[in-house]
Order: C-alpha cells, then sequence, then structure tokens
C-alpha cells in the first residue's frame, strides 16, 4: 500500500539543524477577475537545500511562473479585486516570507534571492547600459562601494557569465545583445550580489539548442562555484533531465508528481508525467514512430475540473471508477522521496508503465 504523505512539519517548529533553505508550505496564489477566482497555484509544499536544483515542469499555465514570483515577493498584495489572495508559507534560511514587510522582502531580493526572468530583452531596461544595470543592482546592495569599484564587479561577473570583452561590452546597452548574450547578462545581474537562491525562469526559451545547452552548463557550473540553491522552470523535462536533483511536476496549479530526478525518469508514476515524456524527442535511438502529445489541453484555472484536474485528459481515468472526478488525489509516497496524486492503485501504475509506456520512451 501507499503511504499518504504526512503533513510537514513547518519550518519554523524544526531544529536549526533540520531547517532546509527553501521551504514552500501549502502555497496558494489566487487572482480575483471579472470571470472569476484564478486558481493559480492551489496547494503546494517542497522543500530546497542549499547546492541542489530543483526542476519545476509543467505545460504553459500550470502555475509554475507564479510560483517563482510569489517565492521572490513580486505579486501585489492587498484585498481589492484585481490584487492576489497569497497565502500559506515561504521560509528562505528560516525567515518567513509571506507575512514579511516588503521592504524586508526587498532587501532580500537581489542579495539573498535572485530571478533570471524568461525574455532577457524586456527584463532589462532598453535606456541603460547593461553595466549600469549591474552596477545599479550591485550598489543597491552595497551602499558604501563606489562606482568605480562597481563597475569593476560587473566586468568581473559578464567575464564570468562568458561575454567576450567584457570590459567594453558593459558599456552595450540591451538591444546591442544577441539573445545568448543577454541571457547571460541577466545571470550575471542575477549574481552579482552572490545570491543563496536562484531561480531560472525558462532560461533557454528562444535560444537555438547549441546557445541552449551553454546557459545549462553556465548554470551548472555558476551553482557549483557559489553553492546556491537553483531552481529551473521549464515546460521541457529534456532541459533538466541532467541539471536538476530533483523535478517537481505541476498540473493545474497543484504538484502531482514530485521526487529525485534519476528516479522520475526511470520509473515515473503520473500519467501527466508519462504524456510529458512521450512528447520528449531521444537523440540516443532510431525514430521509429511519430512523438505523441498529451491529448487535449490544460484546463482552465477558474473552472478547473472536479476531482483530479487531470481526468479529462487521462487515458487511465476509468480505471478509477468515478474516483478521478469526484476526488481530488493526494500526494502519496510511491517510492522513497517520490511521491504522485494519483487514484490508480501503485501496482496498477507499474503495469501500464512496464507493459504500454516504457516501450515506447
Amino acid at each position: 500500500m501507499s503511504k499518504t504523505e504526512k503533513a510537514p512539519t513547518p519550518a519554523s517548529e524544526r531544529a536549526s539543524g533540520d531547517k532546509p533553505f527553501l521551504s514552500v508550505r501549502d502555497l496558494r496564489v489566487h487572482f480575483p477577475t471579472d470571470d472569476g477566482l484564478v486558481r493559480s497555484v492551489d496547494g503546494l509544499t517542497f522543500d530546497l537545500e542549499k547546492g541542489r536544483t530543483l526542476g519545476i515542469v509543467g505545460e504553459s499555465g500550470s502555475g509554475k511562473s507564479v510560483t517563482s514570483l510569489s517565492i521572490m515577493g513580486l505579486h501585489r498584495t492587498g484585498t481589492k479585486r484585481g490584487a492576489p489572495r497569497i497565502s500559506g508559507e515561504v521560509w528562505l534560511d528560516g525567515e518567513e516570507l509571506v507575512g514579511a514587510d516588503p521592504d524586508r522582502v526587498r532587501r532580500l531580493r537581489g542579495q539573498k534571492m535572485a530571478m533570471v526572468f524568461q525574455d532577457p530583452l524586456t527584463a532589462m531596461h532598453p535606456y541603460y547600459t547593461v553595466g549600469a544595470q549591474i552596477i545599479e543592482g550591485y550598489r543597491a546592495h552595497h551602499p558604501g562601494v563606489g562606482k568605480k569599484d562597481a563597475r569593476k564587479r560587473a566586468v568581473e561577473m559578464l567575464d564570468r557569465v562568458g561575454i567576450p570583452q567584457p570590459d567594453k561590452r558593459v558599456d552595450a546597452y540591451p538591444h546591442e545583445f544577441s539573445g545568448g548574450m543577454r541571457q547571460r547578462a541577466m545571470i550575471a545581474m542575477a549574481l552579482v550580489n552572490d545570491p543563496s537562491l536562484l531561480i531560472a525562469d525558462e532560461p533557454t526559451t528562444a535560444l537555438d539548442v547549441t546557445v541552449q545547452a551553454q546557459i545549462l552548463d553556465l548554470i551548472r557550473d555558476l551553482q557549483r562555484e557559489f553553492g546556491s540553491a537553483v531552481i529551473i522552470i521549464t515546460h521541457d523535462l529534456g532541459v533538466v533531465a541532467e541539471l536538476a536533483d530533483d523535478i517537481l511536476v505541476m498540473y493545474g496549479g497543484k504538484s502531482v508528481e514530485r521526487g529525485p530526478a534519476a528516479t522520475l525518469f526511470e520509473a515515473p508514476e503520473h500519467p501527466y508525467t508519462w504524456g510529458l515524456l512521450g512528447s520528449m524527442p531521444r537523440l540516443d535511438r532510431e525514430l521509429q514512430d511519430r512523438l505523441v502529445p498529451v491529448k487535449g489541453t490544460p484546463p482552465s484555472l477558474i473552472n478547473v475540473p472536479s476531482g483530479c484536474a487531470f481526468h479529462p485528459r487521462c487515458p487511465y481515468a476509468e480505471l478509477t471508477g468515478d474516483r478521478s472526478t469526484t476526488e481530488v488525489p493526494v500526494l502519496t509516497e510511491a517510492a522513497p522521496k517520490h511521491h504522485a496524486a494519483c487514484h490508480l492503485p501503485i501496482a496498477e501504475r507499474h503495469r501500464i508503465f512496464a507493459e504500454e509506456i516504457a516501450p515506447r520512451l
């Protein structure tokens, strides 16, 4: 029998030696709109230690980016229409952020936690040079540092992320950089204050495969150098196949599977994860059949399907009777540190994967 996941001990109650560096507990982010309440994140829980990488994967609209923005404190707060309703806990190095003073979160942002945004062209200001923007971020957290020393630091960081002729390119504007160079400059800006947490939101979007591989290698090397905790957000399991230590699969604002990367790739437990793996091209074997996409479209986060949100697209929903349509599945332990939210019995999931899914992957 599977073992239902125990309610996690609040980070504030753990012994100091047991605290993960980042601890997210029952995070909910809901947006009131004229059409109804958008449940972008609906009860998300996970931990991340320093020196480890967590890959958060899922289709567009599954709640990945909203989760990262919530950790960074970049959502507006309040109760009037249009302001998000945020609840739960986000603990960073023993400090709770959801209920913290906005000024305190702002001081932590950039210094202790930083983010590489999805589109570096729109994330960087077009009127200021790349160097000026890196310098501003550095001096904001080091007010005693002069402009000359801050510029030297900016040049060092551009050089560290592989920008050629950094002493000259520091004075270039974002539009003078290629897509890959802009992404590298964003990474330099994020790491200029040596943050302990780095969140990379779709860091390889719109980049060709060669530059994509270079960016991922760069993130891996910088993590080893700085010892940071890293979150990689992507819709592509292939991006995190070798980079992530652990993987969290999101669907409909919830976690449907999470566990060590090696375990999740070798023995995935959720039909949605099977679909994501089945839609990945393989380069290590001859392609015999066309890739099989996950049928249907992601659910509306205003009108989330009853029961299991994935059941309208799941080819195995009928095997659970009416549980998939009436009962919301909870994360249960299928293997050590490996949890999945699925009504199919574990033995049945293993049989389906071995007989039907694995031969096609």
